[in-house]
């Protein structure tokens, strides 16, 4: 395991239009950093995993449903969507074009390379916030792993997800009794309370404990209508 005093391998660093995103090697976990905000890496995955899983157990049983994951990241919430048969198709919406890359022929493909190969799956390039105003599809689920949480984003412009205006496009792309599923690395009351104006219903957070500190957490809320 790293030490506080290990430094950290840069192995491949790019500049998109959203600022700075570094791919990075620390002892034996690969991490991803944006705008010189710790991202996620790979030392660990149960929230992610549990970000999913959380979502399927809330779908009450239905038949094949779709998911949409947003935020491809170091590929934990893919590979374990797509190693349920349980789901049927499987969107990933990614803004970060290296990012895809490093799951595609990169360092990350060893987590994530049968995830990609799965017929289910579909890769989206464009903004999540975008996607969700703009698209026709809908989905059965949508799995939010974008920032480091409500509170807590990477770039300014994706603040705009967690209020009101932003969750009733959330809204809009979900079937009814559809399941928003949000990834925060700590709770976040005031989001709960807008998910609960925006309309959305059950509203709960789930808590999954980490090595040190707050919990991560699930938010949890099925769509009105």
């Amino acid at each position: 395991m790293p030490t506080p005093y290990d430094i950290p391998d840069v192995l491949d660093r790019r500049e998109g239009p959203h600022g700075e995103v570094v791919l990075r090697r620390h002892g034996d976990r690969l991490e991803i950093i944006a705008n010189g905000c710790f991202l996620m890496d790979t030392s660990d995955g149960r929230s992610e995993r549990r970000l999913v899983d959380a979502a399927l157990d809330a779908l009450a049983g239905r038949d094949r449903p779709d998911v949409l994951i947003g935020g491809l990241g170091v590929g934990f919430s893919l590979a374990h969507a797509a190693a349920d048969p349980r789901w049927g198709r499987i969107t990933v919406v990614e803004r970060e074009h290296a990012i895809v890359e490093w799951h595609r022929d990169g360092p990350l493909a060893e987590l994530s390379a049968r995830a990609l190969g799965d017929p289910r799956t579909e890769i989206v390039e464009t903004d999540l916030v975008a996607h969700v105003n703009e698209t026709s599809d809908t989905y059965d689920a949508l799995c939010l792993d974008i920032d480091n949480g409500p509170d807590w984003t990477v770039t300014d412009g994706n603040g705009h997800l967690y209020g009101e205006a932003g969750l009733a496009s959330c809204a809009r792309v979900l079937r009814p009794g559809g399941v928003l599923a949000v990834w925060s690395a700590q709770p976040s009351p005031e989001f709960e309370e807008t998910l609960r104006n925006a309309g959305f219903q059950q509203v709960r957070t789930e808590e999954i404990p980490v090595a040190r500190g707050v919990p991560d957490v699930v938010h949890l809320a099925i769509s009105p209508g």
